[in-house]
């Protein structure tokens, strides 16, 4: 079997289409058809199927994108062995990260590759409710993700998931607010509190869905906003509290003070997500080692702070 062929199968198993695949892959649909046509001759069994106006795999369709998956993996592998031997980790990387994971770890990471000028790292943003982190991963070498621990959806269709840090959550509070005097805030503490809340279906979120489970009352949500920065002004305002990242929030002369919540989870895993074939070049294992290394000192950066 043709491994170009085996690859435009994969690539619908991702993207679930012939046009996306075809738009991908810089084809016409016509042709991306005819390659998963002569595969299917070669292979000698229904690979694909109608469902609609679209086409979705069969089960013998889905094996073999599993294998076809197996085999850029490997061949990916030998690449970056061969690389390896000849010079360091050399082209261009994508990487896709959510807002407040690219104010800490990019700066930090560009900074690092002025010193090898081989490799070039192509930034995005993108902020997604979870269940579309991993699709991200069809377009771009490395999608940076937060989460609630390590969902299991990432560890399929052959994604790698690397975690990078956990960040806590803290409650945004107006400098003035009466519970500014409080070292620790606990969930009963903000039972009556009205709330600047975030999307639904996103980590901040989450959280007020756990205060509201153990209060046994829903939280009083006056406004949904996706952007940290207009939540910081908000609360400075005094419109609102507000769930915000530990790592992020501007907590010194602008009218907002942050404290941590006692007896309820409140932080995120933040995570590496590539495909597996992808995550064996050595220019991605580059970036991603620069990646750990910045998340790495984000963090013990805070822990000396918080030992002053």
């Amino acid at each position: 079997m043709d491994v170009r062929r085996l690859e435009l199968l994969r690539e619908l198993a991702d993207r679930g289409s012939v046009t996306a695949v075809a738009r991908a892959t810089h084809r016409t649909p016509s042709a991306v058809s005819q390659q998963l046509k002569q595969l299917e001759r070669e292979a000698g069994v229904a690979l694909t199927e109608r469902r609609g106006r679209g086409i979705v795999l069969t089960g013998a369709g889905e094996a073999l994108a599993e294998t076809a998956r197996t085999i850029a993996v490997a061949l990916e592998a030998a690449e970056a062995l061969w690389e390896e031997f000849k010079q360091s980790p050399r082209g261009t990387v994508t990487v896709s990260a959510f807002p407040t994971a690219g104010q800490m770890l990019l700066p930090g990471v560009l900074r690092a590759l002025r010193d090898e000028p081989g490799l070039e790292v192509v930034l995005t943003d993108h902020d997604l409710p979870l269940p579309d982190f991993a699709s991200l991963t069809a377009d771009y070498d490395i999608v940076i993700a937060d989460s609630q621990g390590i969902p299991a959806h990432w560890n399929e269709h052959g994604l790698r998931c690397v975690p990078l840090m956990t960040e806590p959550f803290d409650v945004a509070l107006p400098a003035g607010h009466r519970l500014v005097e409080k070292t620790v805030v606990r969930g009963a503490d903000l039972v009556d509190e009205p709330w600047i809340g975030a999307p639904v279906g996103y980590p901040y979120d989450r959280v007020l869905e756990r205060l509201g489970a153990a209060v046994g009352r829903e939280p009083r949500i006056v406004q949904r906003i996706m952007d940290n920065l207009i939540v910081e002004r908000l609360v400075a305002a005094g419109i609102g509290i507000a769930i915000l990242p530990r790592f992020t929030t501007r907590s010194h002369g602008n009218g907002i003070v942050t404290r941590p919540i006692s007896g309820l989870p409140a932080e995120r895993q933040i995570s590496a997500l590539m495909r597996a074939d992808r995550a064996e070049r050595p220019s991605v294992r580059r970036v991603l080692e620069l990646l750990g290394a910045e998340a790495t000192r984000v963090v013990e950066g805070w822990r000396t702070v918080g030992e002053r």
